[in-house]
């Protein structure tokens, strides 16, 4: 209440009220729309430079007394604030207050912050409105709260509010505050939507165990943050529905809540300038990045870690710096392009799960290869496993087979000389067991080549008369075949260069003999 002035029962007008505050008295006794514009564009931009005197101009304490304790309507009326083209002098303070009354400002200027911690309203509107800074912690609304193509100077705080409805920040601007946050709002809960298309955001949008009722649309938006590594930090964020970082429509009027933009519209794209951490965030239908934009340093990345959605759709523009972590998330379906990834070294994705890939344009099993070897520069198995497990579950045994031979190969590399020599001689014979019709193609050639070489031989037998008759072709067989005995080794001598020969054949049988076994005993274990 101001000093000095009282109001009567009967609501009449308070003796120190200005022109434009007795108007605006009367049009809240009345619920009509209070405007005071001029009707000239640039001197009517509340976020120009052109000075509003004091014909347009009311008393931060008034709009409150009005709020808190206004005097009743007038007959057949509901008492509302709504007011266009003011300018709101001094802090508008209603922190703890039960506001009643609607509220709405439109192209409205406030000369110092809104104070609204822990105060209650129905529905509160700000519309293209210049506020230094909006502190609204705890803030408790039964329906919306609009906030859209406002200027915040300072910031914006709104942790642990409550939105009754939807909260609307659509085209909205938001520059930080003193801790480099432009908006505040961890622990807010919002029991419909949340709808920040076209946002601009200079510096940290915080959202750290926010939970939305349905969808969080950032459709359009721009966040840069400059002055620290996250532009974006929601850990623990809960979307009941899906979660949208994709391009708006620019037009008139505005494509976004999910429509899709006519042909021939210009679209402006989801850009982020700093990190993004959504770690831990559980999203009910799907998380969308169809053909978003991200710039990264090369210490800061796109945080996913252990994130549960039954989409993700990874359809941005592949990041020249920084890193994609999915470490520990669990995914239903993956949606991506061969061309949305980054590259070796810049993708972490130990313990991640998806139970179907569903590519966008061409994606071969070559660039699937390439995808899974970016993500594990140090030999990691459970990639290559993930993903030859979901090629199997959708009928592709012969990819995933590929791709398990790709594990053995990467394995490899890593391995001591003398075992790497070995994983090389199972390679080239069976595959790793993978490719087991090798080992009749090695046998086959071995056998023709060892059976030609002997056909030349010199072969005196070891006990005259007691021989069977000379077959290169069996005699080859029997060097060349482990265990088994044809007959053939001990009836023969051979001398000089052919017994060598000899002795390298039956190197090469148990080679090719114990590279098949472990092949076989892979092959079996895995099924």
């Amino acid at each position: 209440m101001t000093e000095g002035a009282a109001i009567r029962d009967d609501g009449d007008l308070p003796d120190d009220l200005t022109a434009a505050e007795a108007g605006m008295w009367q049009a809240f006794r009345n619920g009509s729309v209070y405007d005071l514009r001029s009707g000239d564009t640039a001197e009517d931009d509340p976020h120009g430079g052109h000075p509003w005197g004091p014909e347009r101009t009311v008393r931060a304490r008034i709009v409150a007394w009005l709020l808190l304790d206004g005097p009743p309507a007038l007959a057949g009326r509901v008492s509302a604030l709504k007011l266009v083209g003011l300018q709101v002098k001094g802090v508008l303070e209603l922190a703890g207050g039960q506001v009643v009354p609607y509220v709405e400002l439109k192209g409205c200027r406030f000369e110092k912050e809104i104070l609204l911690p822990e105060a209650r309203f129905t529905t509160v509107r700000l519309v293209d409105c210049s506020v230094p800074r909006l502190e609204a912690a705890r803030l408790h609304t039964e329906g919306d709260l609009h906030l859209p193509r406002c200027r915040f100077h300072n910031g914006v705080r709104l942790a642990d509010a409550h939105i009754g409805t939807d909260l609307l920040l659509n085209q909205a601007v938001v520059y930080r505050d003193r801790h480099g946050r432009s908006l505040s709002a961890d622990g807010l809960s919002v029991a419909q939507d949340v709808q920040a298309e076209m946002l601009e955001s200079h510096g940290e949008l915080s959202l750290r165990g926010a939970t939305v009722g349905a969808s969080l649309s950032l459709r359009g938006s721009r966040l840069a943050n400059p002055y620290g590594r996250l532009a974006l930090n929601a850990p623990q964020l809960t979307v009941e529905r899906t979660l949208y970082l994709t391009p708006a429509g620019v037009g008139n009027p505005l494509y976004t809540s999910g429509s899709t933009p006519a042909r021939g519209t210009r679209v402006q794209r989801f850009e982020c300038q700093g990190g993004i951490r959504l770690d831990d965030g559980r999203f009910g239908d799907a998380v969308d990045l169809e053909r978003a934009r991200f710039t990264f340093t090369d210490e800061q990345e796109l945080s996913l870690r252990r994130v549960q959605v039954p989409e993700l759709r990874f359809l941005g523009e592949r990041p020249e710096r920084g890193k994609v972590v999915l470490s520990g998330a669990r995914v239903g379906v993956l949606i991506d392009r061969a061309d949305s990834w980054p590259g070796p070294g810049n993708l972490q994705m130990g313990g991640f799960q998806y139970e179907n890939l569903v590519p966008r344009d061409r994606f071969p099993l070559a660039g699937r290869l390439e995808w899974v070897a970016a993500a594990t520069p140090e030999y990691q198995p459970e990639p290559y496993e993930r993903l030859a497990t979901v090629l199997r579950a959708s009928g592709d045994d012969e990819g995933a087979r590929e791709v398990l031979l790709a594990k053995q190969r990467h394995r490899r590399e890593n391995l001591p000389l003398a075992a790497k020599l070995w994983g090389y001689a199972q390679d080239w014979t069976v595959a790793y067991g993978y490719r087991p019709g090798r080992a009749a193609v090695w046998m086959a050639l071995l056998w023709a080549l060892t059976s030609y070489a002997f056909s030349h031989a010199d072969h005196p037998p070891m006990k005259s008369g007691e021989h069977p008759q000379w077959s290169p072709s069996l005699f080859a067989l029997d060097l060349l075949l482990p265990v088994i005995d044809l007959g053939q080794v001990g009836a023969w001598q051979l001398r000089g260069g052919w017994q060598w020969l000899a002795v390298v054949v039956i190197l090469l049988g148990w080679i090719l003999a114990t590279t098949v076994a472990a092949g076989a005993t892979r092959l079996l274990s895995r099924n």
